[in-house]
């Protein structure tokens, strides 16, 4: 509990404070040095209150952390040679928890029947062909930021999306989201992490991409799949398609 720098700062600025105060004011009796005295408390109340903000685990550990996870995904996908792009599934087609699947075979995915079993290998269609491994994601864990799912319109994943990242996760400063028929647009300025030509961002997209489209397929209730990353001046744009 008092490890924190800043609380340990301003217990210490609060202390010091305290006791030069009637020092500078009793004795002293100078103005400008009680004044100073209770701008030192005033300073450490404030640095006491930035230390019930500061996150538990601080960037960096969240980064080893994420850097982790997907290093040993990747490693993953390229041992089994998986280079389908990755279909988002809500967490109504799971157990509870929205998940990735990515296709073992080749081919054009158009359908996801049923609800899919949590275990690493599973079956998504009635073809013997149609198997596919089941990842956790970044956006699969920033789902569970959101008090529920959101609406299916443009303006609640908007919102959504905003909310995570550009409010829980500060990374990015805007979303704008606009769809139609089965394809949702999303663009996010100012994003904070990029697109990287590595074999995990070729299978389930960047960081940004992977929470945009976990939150269109909880919105939605249905799968959905990267089909286009661009980045420009304009930011990071995401397109994403909605299956059946």
């Amino acid at each position: 509990m008092m490890r924190n720098p800043y609380r340990l700062l301003g217990v210490g600025l609060c202390l010091a404070g305290a006791l030069f105060a009637p020092v500078a004011y009793l004795i002293l009796e100078s103005a400008p040095l009680t004044a100073m005295a209770l701008s030192t408390i005033v300073i450490g109340i404030i640095c006491i209150a930035l230390a019930n903000t500061r996150p538990g685990i601080s960037p960096e550990a969240c980064q080893i952390l994420l850097k982790t996870g997907m290093e040993n995904t990747a490693a993953l996908l390229e041992e089994l040679g998986l280079r389908n792009k990755a279909l988002y599934l809500p967490s109504a087609m799971r157990d509870g928890r929205s998940q990735a699947i990515i296709p073992l075979e080749g081919g054009e995915v158009k359908l996801v029947q049923g609800k899919i079993p949590g275990r690493l290998i599973v079956r998504y269609g009635a073809a013997p062909d149609e198997m596919a491994i089941a990842v956790t994601t970044p956006g699969s864990v920033s789902v569970e930021l959101l008090n529920g799912p959101p609406g299916q319109g443009a303006e609640d994943i908007e919102g959504a999306a905003s909310f995570i990242l550009a409010g829980t996760l500060d990374l990015a400063d805007s979303v704008a989201v606009t769809s139609s028929d089965s394809r949702i647009d999303v663009l996010v300025k100012g994003a904070r992490l990029r697109y990287e030509d590595i074999w995990y961002h070729r299978c389930l997209g960047s960081p940004i991409a992977s929470i945009a489209a976990a939150i269109c397929s909880e919105a939605l209730g249905k799968p959905v799949r990267i089909k286009e990353e661009s980045h420009s001046r304009r930011g990071s744009r995401v397109i994403v398609e909605v299956l059946s």
